[in-house]
Parts: structure tokens; sequence; C-alpha cells
């Protein structure tokens, strides 16, 4: 069973900066390939980006030049940095396999203030 933990969320003004991370843990030797979602309130959960060890990150066209996933060196923790936010980011993130496989974590909440 592998266990997804996000971190890193909170308030910031518009135009701010936030790093999430996504810790996995259990049966997981190291990521592989990792994307972000995001749910705003009202909405469905949509793919935000995808890191793919040894391939190019893909992001959904919304969040391009704005958001960054990479991978830390231990291989089990996935980062989603997130510049110039806009109040539209406000949403709870979380992480998962592009497949969905793993369980849901609880996500982050990254709230952004007009």
């Amino acid at each position: 069973q592998v266990q997804l933990v996000e971190s890193g969320g909170g308030l910031v003004q518009a135009g701010g900066s936030l790093r999430l991370s996504c810790a996995a843990s259990g049966s997981i030797v190291s990521i592989n390939s990792m994307a972000w979602y995001r749910q705003a309130p009202g909405k469905q959960r949509e793919l935000v980006a995808i890191f793919t060890s040894g391939g190019r990150p893909t992001y959904a066209d919304s969040v391009k030049g704005q958001f960054t996933i990479s991978r830390d060196n231990s291989r089990t923790t996935v980062y989603l940095q997130m510049n110039s936010l806009e109040p539209e980011d406000t949403a709870v993130y979380y992480c998962n396999a592009p497949q969905r496989w793993y369980p849901w974590g609880q996500g982050t909440q990254v709230t952004v203030s007009s």
C-alpha cells in the first residue's frame, strides 16, 4: 500500500508563491511518475502537472509557465512550485499517479486572496 501526504499549502496573496510537497511512503521505492491535481469548490478534480522520470514534465494549459513540478534526490518526494498565484488557483491540491492508482491523501489547501 502506498501512502501519499501532501503539505505546503496555505493562504497567500495574489502574486505570491508556494511550494507544495508530496511525500510517498509504504510499498514504493522511488517515484517514477507522479501528478498533481487540484479541486476547487464546486468543481471537478483536474490534472495540473505530471512528472515522469527521464521525461519532460507536462502541465495543464492554465498553469504553464507558472507552476513547476520536480522530484527530490531521494525520489520519494515530488514538489510543485507555484508562482504568480491568482485567486483562480485556490483549491485543494492532491498528488497521485497519473493513472490515479493510489489511495488519495488528504490534500493541502491553497487559498489565494486578491
